[in-house]
């Protein structure tokens, strides 16, 4: 695992986690102000996004509501994660918080892939403490993410596709993606950052005996037998086969999930099918976190952040018509 350590934005970022609750099990940004994008919001003021993990939210929202006299803090423990916006030194600031346990089951499972989507791609990484079981959960998520992407590719590919095809699974079936981002945003994400995800996934494209990695042409080729992604589909976290499971098993059948990916892997739409397990995942994930944000931000924040948004997705259109 190759999770980017924090270098030359580190006194910014750490000034921003000096305002915020001690005790962190893992702290990381990401977004604009940490990694640069091309599109639209290039030209524009950057904006960070940071999210902290801890043993349980509780604390942190008692501590949190004291420094920042805030209203809108959490008041349960271990509550999913959602973002609220705020203003640092010039600047638009979304943080969330999460509890060890519901990431870890994040990053194994894909419940939701809010969170593992977010650490599928290159992040800062701010504070993290020597937790095995989260660290080994971190490598985990990106094997699993690599595995879904090859499933979803040709025989034969470049860095760049497989990349892209890793950043937009979150993205499957969120309904964001359709009112209110930028229809290029995977696109913008993994273009100025390539470097950033060869450091991320190169040693485990290394490692991955079903792939041959040709490092200087920049291409791989995977094995696309019955047997090889019968393989793959067995490595998959586990909502996202029992997701697969259900949209395969006729009314009535009820066949074990095994018996559902041994037939999914000699389907020539063996790709889709896993597309279509991605959306079932996302979809709801991202409409509760749409919901949980404006209630929790506040309507004044979320309208602002929200018309940046729009803002940026009518800017994307207008270069694609132009």
């Amino acid at each position: 695992m190759a999770l980017q350590a924090l270098h030359s934005s580190g006194v910014a970022f750490r000034k921003i986690l000096s305002h915020f609750p001690e005790e962190l099990s893992l702290a990381f940004a990401y977004g604009s102000g940490v990694y640069r994008q091309a599109g639209p919001s290039s030209d524009q003021k950057v904006s960070s996004n940071l999210v902290f993990n801890l043993d349980t939210t509780l604390e942190f929202s008692r501590e949190l509501k004291k420094k920042k006299k805030k209203k809108n803090c959490w008041q349960q423990p271990d509550i999913w994660l959602f973002f609220s916006p705020i203003s640092f030194l010039f600047q638009l600031i979304k943080y969330g918080v999460i509890s060890t346990s519901i990431l870890i089951e994040d990053l194994l499972n894909w419940n939701n892939l809010y969170i593992a989507g977010r650490l599928q791609k290159p992040v800062k990484i701010i504070a993290m403490n020597e937790n095995v079981i989260l660290r080994s959960a971190l490598d985990k998520n990106l094997r699993s993410a690599v595995t879904a992407a090859f499933l979803m590719l040709p025989e034969s590919f470049s860095e760049e596709d497989l990349f892209i095809e890793i950043a937009g699974l979150s993205y499957s079936g969120d309904f964001r993606m359709v009112i209110g981002e930028d229809k290029t945003k995977v696109l913008n994400i993994v273009l100025p950052n390539m470097a950033h995800f060869r450091e991320l996934y190169s040693s485990i494209l290394q490692e991955n005996p079903q792939v041959v990695y040709k490092t200087q042409q920049g291409r791989l080729e995977i094995d696309k037998s019955p047997e090889g992604q019968f393989t793959q589909l067995m490595t998959l976290p586990k909502t996202l086969q029992q997701r697969i499971n259900h949209i395969m098993d006729p009314p009535g059948k009820n066949r074990d999930v095994e018996e559902t990916l041994l037939q999914l892997a000699h389907d020539p739409d063996c790709g889709d099918v896993v597309r279509l397990g991605l959306s079932a995942i996302v979809r709801p994930s991202s409409i509760r976190q749409s919901t949980k944000g404006i209630f929790t931000a506040g309507l004044k924040n979320s309208v602002i952040y929200s018309s940046l948004k729009l803002h940026k997705m009518w800017k994307g259109w207008l270069r694609k018509t132009s």
